[in-house]
C-alpha cells in the first residue's frame, strides 16, 4: 500500500472509531438524539471502518495514531469489528504530551487502540445488555447502562451509536480507554 493510500485509510479508521460511539448513544432510548451526523446515512454502509473515519472528520488524532501503530490494514480487513472511537476532544483530555509521548511508542500505542476495538458487530441493542467485553488486544472494557440509557464503556460515554461500516460498527465515546497494566 503506497504512503498516501496509508494516510487516507489511517483517516477513515479514527474516523469510523469516533462516529460509531457517537452513534451508540443516540440509540438508546432515553439518549439526545439532537446530534446527527452525515455518516449514519444509508450509504456509509458500503464504506469500511477505514473509509468512514476519513469520511466523517473530528478524528485526526485517532487517523495518526492508527497509522502509527500499524493498524490501517487491520481495521479495513474483513472484521467485522465494533470500535469504541475517541474524538479528537476525548484525546485532548490526555495529560499534556501524552498523545506526543505515545505516537513515538508505536506498541504502546497499539495496545491502547486495540483496547477500543471488539470482535464482531456489536450494535448499540446489544452494547447495552452487557456489562463486560474482551477487546482485540485480549483485555477487557466495562460497560454501565444508567437508569436514563445512557452508556459508558470504563467510564467513557457513549454519545454516538450504529456508525455501520461494510466490516463493522464504530460507537463514538467521549475519552480514551486505556488498558489495565501488566
Amino acid at each position: 500500500m503506497d504512503k498516501s493510500k496509508t494516510i487516507i485509510a489511517a483517516v477513515a479508521i479514527g474516523l469510523v472509531l469516533i462516529v460509531g460511539g457517537v452513534l451508540l448513544s443516540n440509540s438508546s432510548s432515553n439518549t439526545n438524539t439532537s446530534e446527527t451526523s452525515p455518516s449514519a446515512s444509508p450509504s456509509v454502509a458500503s464504506k469500511n471502518i477505514v473509509e468512514t473515519a476519513v469520511a466523517a472528520g473530528d478524528f485526526g488524532t485517532l487517523v495518526t495514531a492508527v497509522k502509527t501503530a500499524g493498524l490501517v490494514e487491520t481495521l479495513s480487513g474483513p472484521g467485522p469489528y465494533t470500535v469504541f472511537a475517541p474524538t479528537d476532544a476525548a484525546f485532548a483530555k490526555l495529560p499534556a504530551g501524552t498523545v506526543e509521548d505515545l505516537l513515538k511508542k508505536p506498541e504502546e500505542l497499539k495496545k491502547i487502540l486495540t483496547y477500543h476495538v471488539v470482535s464482531g458487530e456489536v450494535l448499540a441493542k446489544d452494547v447495552v445488555k452487557l456489562s463486560e467485553a474482551k477487546t482485540v488486544n485480549g483485555a477487557v472494557i466495562k460497560i454501565a447502562t444508567d437508569a436514563n440509557g445512557n452508556v459508558t464503556v470504563n467510564g467513557a460515554k457513549v454519545t454516538k451509536t450504529d456508525i455501520k461500516t461494510s466490516n463493522g460498527v464504530i460507537h463514538v465515546i467521549d475519552g480514551v480507554l486505556l488498558p489495565p497494566t501488566q
